[in-house]
């Protein structure tokens, strides 16, 4: 991903980029997307686009592994990340969801994070502290709540699962309050085309509505060339 595209993938939210990946693939059927509403930290935070650092929490009971073992796998998974590529973001699932019991993330583990040169946090797990997060740092969770409960690290770098999308380490992702969705490899060169295809598209049929003498009839060809646009 240069960094053209990944300036425009800023500006545009996720449903776009999942319209757009329908449009470089000239098909519907596209479906690595998220399935559930989400919970965004800053709900009008730009969108979280990077690279997958994926790792796993449990939070409803506590480990039964020794406090030495627990702890080196927290060290073990803040190694994990602080040796993540460029451009990478924190994908973690709590294996205990939708029952999920305590917020791994907080503003001490965001601005571990976020120093450590994440861009951002998707999870379906809890998260807290929202008037006390680190800034520029936007945060995608399952759900809100005040305590940290049993939250501890069981693993990292594997598959992942959040709001049932598929994510392996190392996955181009797109998110914002609206969801996720895994930016197929296969589609990336094409994707500034198709975002500005479809931006000319739909700005016309947003300015066609607006005028006076709408109707029906006035959408017919407009409507056509959005869905050969998807087609």
């Amino acid at each position: 991903m240069d960094d053209k595209l990944l300036q425009l993938l800023r500006t545009v939210n996720t449903p776009t980029v999942c319209n757009a990946i329908e449009t470089a693939q000239g098909k519907r059927g596209f479906s690595g997307y998220s399935r559930v509403t989400p919970v965004a930290a800053v709900p009008d935070a730009p969108p979280i686009v990077g690279y997958a650092c994926t790792g796993k929490i449990a939070s409803k009971f506590p480990t039964v592994e020794s406090p030495e073992s627990e702890r080196e796998r927290r060290l073990g998974y803040f190694r994990h990340v602080g040796a993540a590529r460029a451009l990478s973001v924190a994908v973690v699932e709590d294996i205990d969801y939708p029952e999920c019991a305590g917020a791994f993330w907080g503003k001490t583990n965001a601005a571990i994070h976020k120093g450590l040169g994440i861009m951002g946090v998707l999870t379906n797990g809890m998260v807290r502290d929202l008037d006390a997060l680190p800034e520029e740092f936007p945060i995608i969770a399952g759900s809100i709540g005040p305590s940290h409960g049993f939250a501890h690290v069981t693993g990292f770098g594997m598959p992942v699962t959040v709001f049932g999308l598929s994510i392996r380490q190392g996955d181009l992702i797109h998110a914002d309050r609206h969801g996720a969705v895994v930016i197929p490899e296969d589609v990336v060169d094409r994707l500034a085309d198709a975002i500005s295809s479809l931006r000319g598209i739909e700005k016309d049929l947003l300015d066609m509505t607006r005028r006076p003498d709408f109707d029906a009839k006035m959408i017919e060809d407009a409507w056509s060339r959005f869905e050969h646009a998807q087609s």
